[in-house]
């Protein structure tokens, strides 16, 4: 898979920003607002816990499959996207976590 699921998912999930909240469950979860979203990623993390806990593939997918939806909403809602966790992530790769650590806490 590349990264282009990604960028259509973002695409997908900008222009729900315009949409009619009763036409679009992104729409609506936009309109919420904030607090709203981060209670939706809290709930897709529990249940992804709790899909690795009971060791069903196919749950573990499908929960993790929420989970990056809706962390993808919020950065949408906060002017973000994919590509700058993707960014991230490289800027990340070679280093040891340790390292990575490490050099956050000196910030």
């Amino acid at each position: 898979m590349s990264d282009a699921v990604l960028k259509q998912l973002a695409a997908v999930l900008e222009a729900r920003k315009g949409a009619d909240p009763d036409s679009s469950y992104v729409a609506k979860l936009y309109d919420k607002g904030l607090d709203s979203i981060l209670k939706k990623i809290g709930e897709e993390a529990t249940e992804t816990v709790m899909a690795a806990k009971d060791g069903v593939p196919e749950k573990i997918v499908y929960e993790v499959a929420d989970l990056w939806f809706h962390t993808m909403v919020l950065l949408a809602q906060q002017g973000l996207g994919p590509e700058d966790v993707l960014k991230e992530l490289e800027r990340r790769f070679g280093l040891s976590g340790l390292e990575e650590k490490a050099s956050r806490t000196c910030q």
